[in-house]
């Protein structure tokens, strides 16, 4: 007998594993189709952060007294009174004309009612779990009290701390795209006013829970205080206004209205001035321009206007522009890499010269 060719047996369990990767393939291709999966990480997080809390009793704080003391920083009389008088201002001394009642205000408008409503008893609930996971987990880093330091001076570095840690997560959230995904709905406003602060989607805030380290760590020694947290978000506020206004020489420590708006420009990079009320941490890290003729009355927006804006078509459509705006994080990206406009090497460059010739000319 001839000896024949005997073919290996194929394994049945490999046409399983070939199949259930198939599978798993088209369902991967399937879901990437329809969600960008990453930005439903924040989601998760803030899903688990809030579970947290409740299941902790928000680490025996009073979640009904906190929402009050937030929402008289958002919308108290304080704050309504300020807004008053940036709103006079505006119309006062604009970098653009506007009518009263422009598209890209009213929308803000409505940004701040939700805000105002919806959005207050979230950062709570986040805010309050945060603390408590910070406190219990990592309780070495809260420092006890220190007589010799004054409360008003831990309040002091707390502020500055608070305000380096938003400025490191904001330039995170134009530098990750799975956070600019969120953030880019602050850049798409045309119409920039002091109402422009609260265009944020509502998931954007669990990246600056960051923020809250140098409260847990400095607690024992001050406690933000609703004034100076009002004072704080009126600079913010103030800083979107659509004003044409400067600091002068205090524009190396403050952030104004003319500095914050090469921020959003929509024809320049937008990873620079991003300070949220100080801009020591743009200068420090190289990211700070300063405001000239040229930038004071800039177009802002996003360029091409990737995310749906009402000022797109005959018609504002508020609710609808809304409801989009608010499921835009989660649409799978097309065709672009989803990031906003950058600085580059020759933005730098070109800066760094003029900065040099503008000493020489004052030299």
């Amino acid at each position: 007998m001839s000896a024949g060719v005997v073919e290996p047996t194929r394994d049945p369990t490999l046409g399983v594993v070939e199949r259930g990767d198939r599978v798993a393939r088209r369902l991967k291709l399937a879901v990437s189709s329809r969600v960008y999966v990453p930005a439903c990480v924040i989601a998760v997080a803030a899903g688990v952060l809030l579970w947290v809390g409740w299941a902790t009793a928000w680490g025996g704080s009073d979640f009904a007294g906190s929402v009050v003391s937030l929402r008289a920083v958002v919308a108290g009389p304080a704050t309504l009174a300020i807004i008053g008088v940036f709103l006079v201002v505006e119309r006062t001394w604009p970098a653009q004309s506007r009518p009263i009642f422009a598209r890209g205000y009213r929308h803000d408008a409505l940004f701040t009612l939700v805000n105002a409503l919806l959005v207050v008893p979230l950062v709570t609930g986040l805010t309050l779990a945060t603390v408590h996971v910070a406190r219990t987990s990592l309780p070495w880093i809260v420092l006890p009290r220190i007589g010799l330091v004054p409360r008003w001076a831990a309040i002091v570095v707390i502020v500055v701390a608070m305000d380096g840690c938003n400025w490191a997560v904001h330039l995170a959230n134009h530098r990750v795209r799975m956070l600019w995904r969120f953030h880019e709905l602050h850049h798409s406003q045309e119409d920039m006013n002091v109402l422009t602060v609260f265009r944020t989607h509502p998931l954007i805030h669990v990246s600056y829970l960051v923020a809250l380290l140098p409260v847990v760590v400095l607690l024992a020694n001050g406690v933000m205080s609703t004034t100076v947290l009002v004072v704080y978000g009126a600079i913010v506020a103030f800083a979107h206004s659509n004003t044409r206004l400067g600091f002068g020489p205090l524009e190396r420590i403050a952030v104004s209205p003319n500095f914050h708006r090469i921020h959003h420009k929509v024809d320049g990079p937008q990873d620079v001035n991003l300070g949220f009320a100080l801009t020591i941490w743009d200068q420090v890290f190289g990211r700070a321009v300063f405001p000239t003729e040229d930038t004071i009355r800039a177009d802002t927006g996003l360029p091409g206007r990737p995310l749906i804006v009402e000022q797109d078509g005959p018609r504002a459509r508020h609710l609808s522009v809304f409801a989009a705006q608010m499921v835009a994080p989660f649409r799978p990206l097309r065709g672009s890499t989803g990031l906003p406009p950058v600085r580059s090497p020759i933005h730098s460059a070109r800066r760094d010269a003029r900065d040099a010739a503008e000493e020489c000319e004052v030299v």
